[in-house]
């Protein structure tokens, strides 16, 4: 068996295996300087990878190294700037020693280490521990994937696959049906040499020396003949059974494995976000980000997931995933007009039996007096119980608005009801992790 290993360069003469265990080794810095990178980016490079730096002390681990023991006595120079007990202060950024950089008016640095990750990487580690909650197999007709599964054994096969215990059993088998003439005619050898060697009254063995054929006039010299014959005919059979081989090419049998059609679930995800008059630039920035890495996370973890975009004001409507982010439609709030058209949808395209429901809303939470009751009601008696799971996301919103604190009332008696607020870039990531964390890491 012949081991195989490969030494092609990687990428810019970099090394994927020492890559992938850096990453492992320092994953919680990594995965905060993705957040921070991301928290900076415009809304069309939220996807890409790029350049990620950690903090250079964060890379130092411990060592033992021999002390010097006992006591010592040393000379050190003197100078005239320290004396005994003085602390000598850290080198300033661009002094003698450090850096190289130009002169600045601030002390304080640290270095870091900066190093490029892939666009899969960056994404690995962004969607790290998330997952949709409650994703239960509610419709098993629809099977665009297989998974492998043991499909007994085949002669060929890669070493790997070897299945040793059942090779022995066809080793043993083999050499069992090869053996079986040889035994029969061995045991009928054995048994007439037994019967010769009690006529003769001799020890078994070869026959005298000296002894010729025409020596042999009596029954006692043609038992020796004979005997002699049946002594060798008994070592020839030997033989031949030893030459039967242990494990021949014939017996080797490796695992099969075949593939399975697999049933996964599928989803469905409502998108609602409010494009009112009081969702300005900024606000409707901080939605759409939430949206975007919604859209990236669920198309990356899911193969069976369908999305529906639904924009709001005064009316609803049913949009693209292009007019969801990029129109600039506009008017009044009534987000009672959204719920309803995802109910509605809901009941026409995705009845509960078949498909796992989830809504994701994003407002600031302003709403017209009258609706937010309604929103409540609506909320309560006709989606919660329809939907996995519904996550509601306030933007820019110092305090609580009137629709948070209606939803608010909802969650007190809902397990499937969550809410985040985002005041700014760098809570866009936070919330949407904290809302789609992994159940078991919720009540770690």
């Amino acid at each position: 068996m012949s081991e195989i290993i490969d030494r092609r360069i990687n990428g810019r003469r970099k090394s994927a295996g020492n890559q992938q265990r850096f990453l492992k080794r320092y994953k919680a810095q990594v995965r905060e300087a993705v957040a921070r990178a991301v928290a900076q980016r415009n809304i069309a490079d939220t996807d890409q990878g790029g350049n990620i730096t950690i903090p250079a002390r964060d890379l130092k681990e411990p060592n033992f190294t021999l002390g010097s023991g006992g006591l010592q006595e040393r000379v050190l120079p003197g100078n005239e700037q320290f004396g005994t007990g003085d602390r000598i202060p850290r080198q300033r950024s661009g002094s003698a020693g450090g850096g190289g950089g130009g002169a600045g008016d601030s002390g304080d640095s640290e270095d870091a280490f900066t190093f490029s990750l892939s666009r899969e990487a960056f994404l690995e580690f962004f969607f790290e521990e998330m997952a949709l909650p409650d994703l239960v197999k509610t419709q098993l007709t629809q099977i665009p994937q297989t998974r492998l599964r043991r499909g007994g054994y085949r002669s060929d096969g890669t070493p790997a696959n070897l299945s040793m215990t059942r090779t022995m059993r066809e080793s043993l088998a083999r050499r069992i049906a090869l053996g079986v003439p040889h035994r029969q005619q061995l045991a009928q050898v054995e048994e007439q040499i037994a019967r010769l060697s009690h006529q003769t009254r001799m020890p078994l063995g070869a026959p005298p020396e000296g002894v010729a054929d025409a020596d042999l006039a009596d029954p006692a010299q043609d038992n020796l003949l004979d005997l002699a014959g049946l002594q060798a005919e008994r070592t020839r059979i030997l033989g031949r059974m030893a030459r039967v081989p242990f494990i021949d090419e014939f017996d080797l049998r490796y695992n099969n494995r075949v593939p399975q059609p697999q049933p996964v679930s599928q989803a469905v995800m409502f998108c609602l976000m409010d494009v009112s008059g009081s969702m300005d630039a900024h606000r409707k920035d901080l939605a759409k980000r939430f949206f975007i890495l919604l859209h990236l996370f669920l198309t990356r973890h899911y193969e069976r997931i369908e999305l529906v975009f639904i924009r709001h004001h005064s009316v609803a409507a049913e949009v693209d995933e292009e007019g969801f982010f990029h129109s600039r439609e506009s008017g009044g709030t009534v987000v009672s007009s959204a719920l309803e058209l995802t109910l509605a949808i809901m009941k026409e395209r995705y009845p509960t039996e078949l498909w796992n429901s989830y809504v994701a809303q994003a407002s600031d939470g302003d709403n017209w007096d009258s609706d937010s009751p309604r929103c409540q009601a609506l909320l309560m008696q006709e989606l919660l119980p329809r939907v996995q799971y519904y996550c509601y996301v306030e933007v820019d919103a110092e305090q609580p608005q009137v629709l948070w604190e209606h939803f608010e009332s909802a969650r007190a008696v809902s397990r499937n009801l969550a809410m985040g607020r985002i005041l700014n870039q760098a809570d866009v990531y936070p919330v949407l992790r904290e809302l789609f964390l992994r159940k078991e890491l919720k009540s770690a």
